[in-house]
């Protein structure tokens, strides 16, 4: 890799050792043969032709958020980071942002925002996890509910393949039939198809100012018999779901005056402008009251409003303080969040472990949150023995291992359960026509 710029390449070990796990901290990281840092689109290519020649497997990582294992090194790869390539354009005649995938997604946000735009995909982590992540595992987030996920707001890629190859996909046109719609292949592929160098987002007009309604509810129960009365008359711009052992951790951090004594709570936005949205925080209302909510507190205030989305937002690094984490992802068809609650709720007390349940509530995707103690072999087992029934939960009723964080190595086993046999072929004949000499990051999906 002679080619390449010097102090690119990175072969200290107290440095590779930092990348060997992402955010899921999968214990059978590997070690990678070296690390390389690339700025553009040329240096990536070098990377990957010098790879293909040695045989010598590929790991993509953007921000290192991934909670799937999506990242996580194997021994004698080369580690590809994308987090020096930070360029970014915002088009306003167009309503797009042209970036590198190293830029987070915040900071697209904000530079959406100084040109009188706006970005929507919102996902918990958006301050510190990468546009490159977020295409690569189609990230979703708090306001997908009514705004859609990822994949609804990319326009365009450049992608380098496996071969070294880089081929543009798409562009700024909102509207493009030309062809295969290979854009929408790559959005969502982990890393497995080929590496993100450049997307090319759709931005839209800044959101209206949004009106929150909070519920606090006896039960997780009828928190989610209020999110399907909400969600059968109306789509709110945000609809999450806390539930007693988050509401309680975000308490002890935070200290903002959540109700500790409530088993659920329910934060919805609507952003709907004049009549309407007075009626939507009506409906809601009478949603949350008619389903048993204690108390119903509304508010147009915005400072009020973002305050129990940051509550929302910190319930995973809350509850991760009472212990080690197995994050789920788990999603269903609205009518079954009741079931899946419910059946979580079983899972946790038939294998005695702590499950905390936190949701995009609004679309049906729950994040229960398995707390362990890794040193206690046996309580580690049955974490993990509740991680695949929370799955096969989700299966059964219609549902996905995986709304928006993608399946890594750490969901792949269940993957052909929900997808079936027809399904996984179809998915490695991708992989082999795009990647013969199967190089890209290897034991991810399949």
């Amino acid at each position: 890799m002679s080619q390449l710029p010097d102090g690119m390449v990175v072969t200290d070990p107290d440095i590779l050792a930092a990348y060997r796990q992402d955010r899921a901290a999968d214990p059978d990281a590997g070690t990678p043969l070296a690390l390389i840092r690339p700025t553009s689109t040329a240096e990536v290519q070098t990377a990957v032709r010098w790879c293909v020649s040695h045989a010598t497997p590929i790991i993509t990582r953007g921000a290192g958020t991934s909670l799937s294992g999506g990242s996580t090194a194997v021994d004698g790869a080369v580690m590809i980071s994308t987090e020096k390539m930070r360029e970014l354009t915002i088009d306003t005649a167009t309503r797009t942002a042209v970036s590198q995938p190293g830029l987070f997604n915040s900071e697209v946000k904000a530079a959406a925002s100084a040109n009188g735009l706006w970005y929507p995909p919102d996902p918990s982590s958006f301050e510190i996890c990468s546009i490159g992540g977020n295409v690569a595992t189609n990230a979703g987030g708090l306001c997908c509910v009514k705004y859609g996920v990822t994949t609804d707001y990319v326009l365009g890629l450049e992608v380098v393949l496996a071969d070294g190859r880089a081929v543009r996909l798409g562009g700024k046109q909102l509207k493009d039939s030309a062809g295969l719609p290979l854009t929408k292949l790559f959005v969502g592929s982990e890393g497995l198809l080929g590496i993100i160098t450049e997307v090319t987002l759709r931005l839209l007009p800044p959101q209206a100012p949004a009106c929150t309604v909070v519920g606090t509810f006896s039960s997780v129960h009828d928190a989610s018999a209020a999110v399907l009365a909400v969600t059968s008359e109306i789509r709110p711009a945000m609809l999450e779901f806390m539930d007693s052992v988050s509401i309680n951790a975000v308490e002890d951090m935070l200290r903002m005056g959540l109700d500790r004594e409530a088993g659920a709570l329910l934060v919805a936005q609507s952003d709907a402008p004049g009549p309407a949205g007075v009626a939507e925080v009506e409906l809601i209302q009478n949603a949350f009251e008619t389903h048993g909510a204690a108390e119903v507190f509304a508010t147009d205030d915005p400072a009020e409003g973002e305050a129990f989305t940051a509550a929302r937002r910190a319930a995973i690094p809350a509850v991760e303080k009472l212990g080690t984490l197995l994050l789920e992802d788990v999603g269903v068809p609205l009518p079954s969040l009741p079931s899946l609650i419910d059946g979580v709720a079983d899972i946790a007390s038939d294998n005695s472990v702590m499950i905390s349940v936190i949701a995009h509530a609004g679309d049906g995707n729950t994040h229960p949150l398995i707390v362990f103690d890794p040193d206690d072999a046996d309580e580690h087992d049955r974490a993990h023995r509740a991680f695949g029934q929370i799955m096969d939960l989700a299966i059964s009723l219609g549902g996905t291992i995986t709304g928006e964080h993608g399946v890594g190595r750490l969901k792949k086993a269940w993957l052909p359960d929900q997808v079936g046999p027809d399904v996984m072929e179809l998915t490695t004949l991708i992989k082999q026509a795009l990647d013969p000499q199967g190089l890209l990051n290897p034991g991810v999906i399949l």
